[in-house]
């Protein structure tokens, strides 16, 4: 990026953060933001899709600690409004209170224009002295090496996968590409790949990669949040006088659970830590028993249920539920 882009953009204004906010706040600032605008979640919204572009080049600045630095300088010496210009012009500007009125002097002492070109690259790691050529002041002003620009693409993975975590290696613009993908992440998510992007054109760090998650379902086990679900089918004489039952795991094992005796369907029994596991917690294993109603009874059940159907009380387990309807 150019330094007069960085002239004319108050990143941190963009971003709506002090200039001293600290590099984990400035990652949850973000972090909001790119849910809040992100394109997926409004599709035709065009000033919602120009404001995401704005805040990730905002953002891909400022997460870096060397360009924060050279953009930091460059927005002090510009005082938010300064324009480089062909010639001595242009410095004299920025460089003239600094330097008590630039006509090349300073308390009487000359200054020639190596003298400037070895300040500048002092200021900006030897980058920011090229300008034009090594010889002297010309109209570019180089920053350092840019970075790659972005690159979106898409994966479908397995649940197991997306769970458990997994390395996959796919094609982006002809390029193979490898990829983690983190543990824990829902369908339809977009992770960014930091040095997974396009290389950079001069020799600075490869761009971001936006890659957009899709989760194939799986026939057994669910996700709210970091905690795994199974609904486990019980007999009705295991749900009223309960009964310790096997659980199937993601990882292929199996726990063992005891349904208290007089469970309903829809009870919820957790198993804790055996849902997902990621670098900052672990999740349960929530467990919603189902009661299964058989569909056939030989002719010893039916008469065991007529006499248990006589033998209970004329009661309705749906009263509470009407008279709280009328609230």
């Amino acid at each position: 990026m150019a330094s007069q882009d960085w002239l004319e953009k108050d990143f941190y204004k963009i971003l709506g953060v002090e200039k001293d906010i600290s590099a984990a706040d400035l990652k949850k600032r973000y972090r909001k933001l790119a849910r809040d605008n992100h394109p997926d979640t409004h599709p035709g919204d065009t000033a919602k899709e120009e404001r995401f572009k704005q805040i990730s080049e905002a953002y891909s600045v400022l997460s870096d600690e060397k360009q924060r630095a050279e953009y930091d300088q460059i927005r002090a010496m510009g005082a938010g409004g300064a324009r480089f210009s062909p010639g001595a012009g242009g410095f004299e500007d920025i460089f003239g209170g600094s330097f008590g009125g630039f006509g090349g002097r300073r308390g009487g002492q000359q200054y020639t224009n190596a003298d400037f070109e070895d300040l500048l690259g002092q200021m900006f790691g030897g980058q920011a002295g090229a300008m034009g050529g090594r010889g002297g002041f010309g109209t570019g002003f180089q920053a350092g090496p840019q970075k790659g620009r972005d690159q979106r693409a898409s994966v479908t993975i397995d649940f197991r996968a997306a769970a458990l975590g997994e390395t996959k290696t796919f094609e982006a613009d002809g390029r193979k590409v490898s990829v983690r993908i983190p543990a824990g992440v829902d369908d339809g998510q977009t992770i960014r790949l930091r040095g997974k992007g396009a290389p950079s054109p001069n020799g600075g760090e490869a761009g971001d990669l936006l890659l957009k998650v899709s989760v194939r379902p799986h026939e057994v086990f669910s996700k709210e949040g970091k905690n795994l679900v199974v609904e486990l089918p019980v007999t009705f004489a295991e749900a009223v006088r309960g009964a310790t039952v096997e659980v199937p795991t993601l990882d292929g094992d199996t726990v063992r659970v005891k349904v208290p005796a007089g469970s309903s369907s829809g009870k919820t029994l957790r198993v804790r830590g055996r849902g997902i596991a990621t670098k900052s917690a672990k999740g349960d294993l929530l467990v919603k028993l189902v009661v299964a109603v058989p569909s056939h009874l030989t002719s010893a059940q039916e008469k065991a249920l007529d006499a248990f159907i006589e033998a209970s009380p004329a009661e309705s387990p749906r009263e509470d539920l009407l008279r709280k309807a009328k609230v």
